[in-house]
């Protein structure tokens, strides 16, 4: 099934994707931006006081949406046309920016960052379908290309942003610099997008999307429950845990079964396409946990301001964009399993160097290590991604495109949720014997985050307190990190065995000289904001 063909002229060719690369900046930044103010939305002197499981939520809600309706507005694209969808998704966005940048309390952050989810999600694969339409195949490659470096805009502008607004203003109005690239974009779309529909439309998919939403929520919900709780004996959280894991595994037999999947899990009977994903799952569940503390390490225990810790990510930021064309080139010639997998075991190693960053470790290391570490996530992820959909027949490339992204989104609502709970749950631990000796209610409202602790050794005038905090925070830091290495590290594995013939080059070669290849494997993620 295609889209019908509509033969524009290119200068309304140059129009569309100019519009389209705007938008997709949107995206992007939001990913990225939010980090900068979770110290402050922490913080109950002045944010919401939200407690760590909160801002896990804060932070999976967003992808968690984005991930299981990327299928559903695909679909919806081609039943009322792409541009309708993609109308709807940056209206949505706008609206749920509103919501989060004056939410009361962290449910209405959290229900907020959801719908923007949902919001990115119906964006993000109308933009490639009506990318598809508009150019000829022997120029799609390169409009992909250019719509996948408003990835890289976003994620250096999103630190950046956040973080003057965030030094000069109040921590919701990180969420208000959405509303004019949504103005602008809107009328960019209404006057060069066309409104592509498939000839054959697909079918709606409610029960898969109800099924994948249910499983990951619950998975995650038991997850960031235990991070509360720290006990996994206690039904509540076991019990979603087990009920996500069956859901999802009913969600598999569903689509496996189903004449048309919205997501086709026969595509993993493909060893290299298997392994490829979970490595890339593997690093974005690594990434995106380390995210969580990146910030909390920087604005938190170091007391940088929020521009400090933005210009502080801009190195990791920057190392992804170099990485990405030099793992792309140095594949050609070494192949995937080398550079890739050789590139994950870096960032495996950049994971562990943060076991070396302490309250007082000069600034310019953590710069350093989010440099080179950055700089191997790109190589890994660009030559990953191309060869993964190269290995399936050009009639599955498409399919295979949105597996990969959705893999790469529960990668990341993976991390959130079970990273998040290693760095409370060790947190805790280490600032029990502190706590102990003040009366109950100062106890109770100290021990749920480093944020928390500080507030209470404010109000006491207890700055032994405070740095005890510090002290148990980083040392929580670097348990996560020593976890995200880990897992990094398994990915190489899987990448090195995966791809260590020598013929891989050929798979590589073919996804770059396929249009449908390179219009289906250069989707961005956001990612540079976790890169330390």
């Amino acid at each position: 099934m295609t889209v019908r063909d509509l033969s524009i002229n290119l200068p309304r060719q140059r129009r569309v994707l100019s519009v389209l690369v705007f938008a997709a900046v949107l995206i992007w930044i939001d990913t990225t931006i939010l980090g900068i103010a979770l110290e402050r939305i922490a913080d109950p002197r002045t944010g919401l006081g939200a407690t760590p499981g909160q801002l896990q939520w804060a932070v999976g809600s967003y992808a968690l949406l984005f991930a299981t309706a990327l299928f559903a507005a695909g679909a919806l694209g081609d039943r009322y046309g792409h541009r309708t969808i993609l109308i709807l998704g940056l209206l949505d966005f706008g609206a749920a920016s509103v919501w989060a940048a004056w939410a009361g309390d962290a449910t209405g952050l959290i229900l907020a960052r959801g719908l923007m989810g949902l919001g990115g999600a119906m964006m993000m694969p109308t933009s490639m379908a009506i990318i598809g339409a508009t150019f000829p195949p022997e120029r799609r490659a390169g409009a992909i290309a250019a719509w996948s470096a408003s990835s890289g805009v976003g994620v250096a502008l999103g630190p950046l942003l956040g973080g003057v607004l965030v030094d000069h203003f109040w921590w919701g109005s990180v969420f208000l610099v959405n509303l004019p690239v949504v103005a602008l974009a809107l009328a960019g779309i209404a006057w060069a997008v066309p409104n592509p529909k498939l000839a054959q439309r697909r079918r709606p998919d409610p029960i898969g999307l109800l099924l994948s939403t249910a499983g990951l929520a619950s998975l995650a919900y038991g997850l960031i429950e235990a991070g509360q709780d720290a006990d996994w004996a206690r039904v509540r959280v076991w019990g979603p845990v087990l009920l996500g894991l069956a859901l999802l595994a009913l969600f598999t037999v569903f689509e496996w079964r189903a004449p048309e999947p919205s997501f086709d899990p026969r595509l993993f009977r493909s060893g290299r396409f298997s392994a490829g994903n979970l490595a890339l799952a593997a690093l974005f569940f690594a990434i995106t946990g380390q995210m969580f503390y990146g910030n909390f390490y920087l604005q938190g225990a170091r007391g940088l301001s929020a521009l400090a810790t933005g210009l502080a990510f801009l190195p990791g930021a920057l190392g992804v964009a170099i990485g990405s064309g030099l793992g792309a080139r140095l594949a050609r010639r070494f192949g995937v399993g080398l550079v890739s997998g050789g590139g994950l075991l870096v960032v495996a190693a950049a994971f562990l160097a943060n076991l070396a960053f302490d309250v007082d470790t000069p600034l310019v290391w953590f710069c350093v290590v989010g440099l080179v570490g950055g700089t191997a996530m790109g190589m890994a992820i660009a030559p990953t991604v191309a060869a993964v959909i190269a290995v399936l027949p050009l009639d599955r490339m498409g399919a295979g495109s949105a597996v990969n992204n959705t893999v790469r989104q529960v990668g990341s609502v993976l991390g959130i949720a079970l990273l998040g709970t290693v760095l409370t749950t060790t947190y805790r631990d280490r600032i029990a014997p502190a706590l102990a000796g003040l009366p109950p209610a100062a106890r109770d409202a100290a021990a749920p985050s480093a944020e928390h602790t500080r507030a209470v050794a404010d109000a006491l005038h207890r700055p032994d307190l405070a740095e005890r905090a510090n002290d148990a925070f980083v040392a929580a830091m670097h348990t996560t990190a020593a976890a995200a290495a880990l897992v990094a590290f398994l990915g190489a594995v899987l990448l090195l065995l995966a791809f260590r013939a020598r013929h891989d080059h050929g798979a590589h070669a073919r996804a770059e000289q396929r249009p449908g290849a390179a219009a289906s494997s250069d989707d961005p993620a956001p990612i540079g904001n976790a890169v330390t």
